[in-house]
């Protein structure tokens, strides 16, 4: 007799239901994970994929429906108890404490003591052989995004799980880390693990996983194998509507005048283990998009730091905004000529998560937008600039009185985005644009930059998604060590030359290709 739990599908759960107030999070739900088989789950944000993975790892408890595991019927209590079963997760915003180091913060996803042992050699060759380096020592606070999401990912791997659950794990990786990713991912399914995998990264997915299970408002509405479809057939029917492409935009070098202007700008970083930035020196018109690519934890923190007034320059003429030396100023003062910005983390940074889209609103709009009389805050005139926000950007929530925290990812940052772009900026910068957000939320997000720019204002993206920048740029620049590449026209640069310079290699063998600025 066949032992059931070495035959049949890892993993069942049919009519998997999840009710909170004002939203059916999981509507009668089936999912099927078969052994060895990287398994996709999409949907736009919004769907309900992270209240069913949350269930599978026993942070959310289902109102209705059935878990079959390795052939038992299970109830998952929690994440302890689907540990123990073999489960893991990845999640999509890290669960780090800040003040400890990277293998204190491992430690404390360990169940024994026994599990601790060697732990910081393990964590060395671990990293190491998954191509995510880690310094065992560093303390969290110091460390980019990319670098904390690679803590969630090593820590998930030392426990030796079953099943994989990962939720957007290469949103803030490299290219050439999401190949080595990958090939780790292929070959834990070849040993026996089996994996499900929620990413708005739909070439990622034709290309790694055999299998899709598809959710639109909370319910199943289609399975299918990735490799048989498109990327716009896979994201039309996450969405439910066609999908056009935005009109590209004239790639000539602009003759108007400059907006943001960076004279060799140098800043120690505030952080111990951080980057300095190193004589940085662009000039950015109005209407154009500078994207700036580069590996995590290179400079990108630093740089949208001092350029939102979050760390003030050395000399107030090395930032110049719209004319006006901003070096020495704060973000408020930063924001009265006419500067917004958009930070790389949305949860504690970019919005409080504890407090409304309203209020939330008001943080960085109370000066734009005139939202304080007397030293009162305008309540009804800050509720309606909230609202003006969501129905703009069609982010799915109940309202402005709704806590930031209650949204899915994408919708917070098409918010966060919409906040600073309907100020009607004259520069605007955002770092990550569309991190972890669906195809139609990045759609929506690259429309409004690029209208943005349009109408004038000059626009810098940080980001380390190539193709985002390739989609968006007018001219690329590379930030690595601190330092800036000259920027080149978009039809100048191949995805091999930004690459080899993220990889700190200034290629100088053709016209084309940029040296980095000293």
């Amino acid at each position: 007799m066949n032992d059931p739990m070495r035959t049949g599908p890892l993993l069942t759960m049919t009519g998997m239901t999840k009710q909170y107030p004002g939203c059916l999070a999981n509507d009668h739900v089936s999912l099927t994970v078969e052994r060895n088989q990287i398994h996709a789950l999409l949907g736009e944000n919004g769907a309900g994929k992270s209240t069913l993975v949350k269930t599978i790892y026993g942070v959310v408890k289902p109102d209705a429906g059935e878990i079959i595991w390795q052939g038992q019927k299970v109830a998952i209590q929690n994440p302890g108890h689907a540990q123990r079963l073999g489960v893991g997760m990845v999640f999509q915003h890290f669960s780090l404490f800040e003040a400890l180091t990277v293998t204190e913060n491992i430690a404390l996803g360990l169940g024994s003591a026994r599990e601790r042992i060697g732990l910081r050699e393990r964590i060395v060759r671990i990293s190491n052989e998954y191509g995510l380096p880690l310094d065992p020592d560093r303390v969290v606070h110091d460390l980019s995004v990319g670098e904390r999401q690679r803590i969630e990912i090593v820590r998930c791997l030392l426990q030796n799980p079953k099943l994989l659950i990962m939720d957007e794990p290469t949103s803030v990786l490299t290219p050439s880390e999401v190949k080595k990713l990958f090939v780790t991912l292929r070959r834990l399914a070849a040993e026996g693990c089996s994996i499900l995998y929620i990413s708005h990264k739909l070439e990622e997915v034709r290309a790694l996983c055999s299998a899709a299970t598809i959710m639109r408002f909370g319910k199943n509405v289609g399975e299918c194998a990735p490799a048989e479809k498109t990327v716009k057939e896979l994201a039309e029917i996450m969405i439910n509507m066609t999908l056009h492409a935005p009109t590209p935009r004239p790639l000539t070098a602009s003759s108007k005048p400059p907006r943001l202007v960076l004279d060799k700008l140098t800043i120690r970083s505030p952080h111990h283990f951080g980057t300095d930035l190193k004589a940085i020196s662009l000039s950015l018109a109005g209407g154009e998009i500078l994207g700036i690519a580069g590996i995590a934890g290179n400079g990108q923190s630093e740089l949208m730091d001092a350029l939102s007034g979050e760390v003030p320059a050395g000399k107030p003429e090395s930032i110049m905004i719209d004319g006006v030396a901003a070096g020495h100023m704060g973000p408020h003062e930063r924001r009265g000529i006419h500067g917004c910005f958009v930070p790389e983390e949305r949860n504690g940074h970019g919005a409080v998560t504890a407090m409304t889209l309203a209020e939330n609103a008001f943080l960085s709009g109370f000066t734009r937008q005139a939202l304080v009389r007397f030293g009162i805050i305008n309540t009804r005139k800050t509720a309606a600039f909230a609202e003006h926000i969501i129905r703009s950007f069609d982010v799915r929530t109940t309202g402005p009185k709704a806590e930031a925290r209650s949204l899915s990812g994408g919708n917070l940052q098409k918010f966060l985005v919409g906040r600073e772009v309907l100020q009607d900026p004259a520069v605007l910068v955002i770092n990550q644009p569309t991190w972890g957000v669906d195809a139609g939320a990045a759609l929506a997000i690259h429309e409004a930059i690029m209208a943005l720019a349009e109408a004038g204002a000059a626009v810098m993206i940080i980001s380390q998604d190539l193709d985002e920048i390739f989609v968006l740029a007018d001219r690329i620049a590379v930030i690595a060590g601190g330092r800036v590449s000259a920027p080149v026209l978009k039809r100048e640069a191949t995805v091999e030359s930004i690459g080899r310079l993220m990889g700190g290699t200034a290629a100088a063998e053709a016209p084309g290709e940029m040296a980095l600025a000293e």
